[in-house]
């Protein structure tokens, strides 16, 4: 981003386009990465004043500011003195003082040559010293550009079109990415919408002139969104500019900005604290249900709604879609409750901040409503989703034969849940005739008789553990329990099988 007084635009026509530049603008480029280049160890008011030089050549002075700014972010300056400057000020005042002041230029001498005394330097290195910590003075010690003067132009252009985004109160988006570009909308906490239009889904996100006074912080956030709007292969961007006391519109293409060389906005965070501390408690469950951010959107007439989170549902094919509603402002809630009336033909759950008093609006359009203050407590969620889960079991178990002859001589209760798509719980009406059930292991009895075979009395539980772990039996505890025997533990050395009526 460039400061404000370097922003270039036209208005023709009622218009808001910031002047980018072209190829016909690389030599100027060109020279000024060269300007610096040269003058690596030299201090900067002599880059300053080869840069003025180099103004005064240009059509537009602002054009090499622009460049130059860029630049400038990539150099290192140091203060280079004999002596510390504050060092050499407070030796030089004191001297002074002893005198009783310095008002000539011999009085100023004898100050210099006493505190050059105290520090064991010259009185010229004094002098040179005392003023070299100021902004002109200080020297350009590296200059190592990651710009060529192609990547220069391209990081000015998106430079300014930042910029000019600073006065943005509404930025409508249509991108051939619309995930991560979503994802970057909710990364830097910005309010959108999602609408439906001929040309495709627009992602409309909006300042806060119409709720609150408008703020450095929205502008910025702007500006740090075109950065990850730009990523995308193809985009088309139009913003409305508060510019003088009107409105005006802004648009941008892929043909006008991209990134040079910079991988597009780290993975999004959270929307809110409640949002963050919800899915840090429910990922700590162990629960049958998993919880997915930023699920596929919902249409609602018009628009498209994202819902914060879904559940997924580990026994089947269903979800769950998960909406936290917090934001206080009227606007907000009554655009949420439209959302909310116009999705059709999905479960939906909203945990909604008490203060709002919308509970019985979400209820009576069929979805479910948990009110919440401070932060949404995860038993309320998993109370509803067992509700859920209690009707998902039921009717996995209703769709079960009363009895199961799996192919597998060895299967674990778990895995045939899996296969069949249902609960542990929806198994426990089922008959199993040809396998008996050893721990929770459904075996057939030819199994049994061949691993009862190869077990004595007196082998240690190292030797019967792989004969077990062969015929894809792993509880052993009640495999030997099954065959009739016990582990006689010899303190933590390891165990040797006994029959259970050996004493």
């Amino acid at each position: 981003m460039l400061t404000k007084d370097l922003l270039r635009v036209s208005r023709a026509g009622g218009g808001y386009q910031p002047k980018f530049a072209g190829r016909q603008d690389r030599p100027l480029a060109a020279k000024t990465l060269g300007v610096f280049q040269r003058h690596v160890g030299e201090p900067r008011a002599s880059l300053d004043d080869a840069l003025t030089a180099l103004e005064s050549e240009a059509d537009d002075f602002k054009l090499v500011r622009g460049f130059a700014s860029l630049l400038d972010r990539e150099a290192v300056f140091e203060t280079q003195a004999a002596v510390p400057p504050v060092r050499a000020r407070r030796a030089a005042f004191e001297a002074a003082m002893d005198v009783g002041g310095v008002t000539t230029p011999g009085e100023r001498d004898a100050a210099l040559d006493t505190a050059a005394s105290s520090l064991g330097v010259t009185p010229d290195a004094v002098d040179a010293s005392l003023t070299a910590d100021r902004d002109v003075e200080q020297v350009l010690s590296a200059f190592d550009s990651r710009w060529t003067p192609d990547e220069l132009l391209t990081q000015y252009n998106l430079s300014l079109a930042q910029t000019a985004l600073f006065d943005a109160t509404e930025v409508r988006v249509r991108s051939s990415d619309p995930k991560a570009l979503v994802s970057a909308v909710k990364r830097l906490r910005l309010m959108y919408e999602v609408r439906k239009t001929d040309a495709g889904r627009e992602v409309v996100v909006t300042g806060p002139d119409a709720l609150f006074q408008r703020t450095r912080r929205y502008g910025t956030a702007f500006a740090r969104l075109l950065r990850s709007v730009a990523t995308a292969d193809e985009w088309r961007l139009t913003a409305t500019i508060a510019d003088r006391g009107r409105e005006r519109e802004m648009h941008l293409t892929n043909d006008d900005v991209s990134v040079p060389g910079v991988e597009p906005m780290a993975e999004p965070g959270f929307d809110s604290d409640v949002e963050a501390d919800f899915a840090a408690r429910f990922r700590g469950l162990d629960f049958d249900w998993e919880l997915v951010r930023e699920p596929e959107p919902l249409e609602t007439g018009t628009s498209v709604m994202i819902p914060d989170f879904a559940f997924d549902y580990e026994f089947g094919d269903f979800r769950v879609f998960f909406e936290i509603m917090g934001f206080w402002t009227p606007a907000y809630v009554e655009k949420k409750l439209g959302q909310l009336d116009d999705v059709e033909d999905v479960e939906m759950v909203v945990a909604v901040d008490e203060s709002l008093g919308v509970s019985e609006d979400i209820e009576a359009r069929d979805h479910r409503a948990i009110p919440y203050s401070g932060s949404v407590r995860v038993k309320d969620v998993v109370d509803v989703l067992r509700e859920y889960e209690s009707t998902l079991v039921a009717d996995a178990t209703s769709s079960l034969p009363a009895e199961l002859v799996p192919d597998d001589d060895v299967v674990s209760l778990a895995d045939l849940a899996a296969r069949h798509g249902v609960a542990l719980d929806a198994l426990d009406g089922v008959r199993f005739p040809e396998h008996e059930l050893v721990g929770r292991t459904l075996v057939r009895q030819r199994v049994l008789d061949s691993v009862a075979e190869m077990v004595e009395a007196g082998m240690s539980l190292s030797e019967v553990e792989p004969i077990f772990d062969e015929h894809g039996l792993g509880d052993a505890s009640a495999v030997l329990s099954r065959l009739g025997y016990r582990v006689e533990w010899e303190g933590l050395t390891g165990g040797t099988v006994r029959k259970k009526d050996e004493t």
